[in-house]
């Protein structure tokens, strides 16, 4: 077999990573796509791709935070838990109530729902007098 060359499989991971980070960025939108695993696959991507791309991912000031507190086991501080479940509940609720008169569908959405509400509740609850949280991490809550 022959073995695909360094700088192909970097451009490689970089692609799928970069598809990764879409994927998960439409998913903050859409409630049924999920974000968190399409944002990890891209950390993970982009980690063995483009050391500069997976510091810009974790740097982000919207979601690198958020990816680096998964990736090191952190978990979630209450405040994006209940901003998740806020924006979940609303979006399959009026997706449920007013774009489908299927039962099947609001069967469905009922089941996603309930399911992800239940994997955001199981994810960790990062401590508040962790230093990622505080915009100050000299400063003492």
């Amino acid at each position: 077999m022959t073995r695909i060359p360094d700088k192909l499989r970097r451009r490689l991971f970089v692609i799928a990573g970069t598809i990764a980070l879409g994927l998960g960025v439409v998913g903050i939108i859409v409630p049924v796509l999920p974000t968190t695993p399409f944002l990890l696959l891209a950390a993970i991507c982009y980690m063995r791709g483009s050391r500069r791309l997976y510091n810009a991912l974790l740097c982000n000031r919207f979601i690198g935070e958020y990816v680096r507190n998964y990736l090191e086991g952190r978990g979630m501080s209450p405040k994006i838990k209940i901003w998740t479940l806020s924006l979940l509940w609303v979006a399959i609720v009026c997706t449920a109530v007013l774009a489908t008169d299927s039962l099947a569908i609001r069967i469905i959405l009922a089941v996603v729902l309930v399911g992800v509400t239940i994997h955001i509740l199981l994810i960790k609850t990062a401590k508040k007098n962790d230093n990622t949280f505080s915009r100050n991490p000299d400063r003492r809550d």
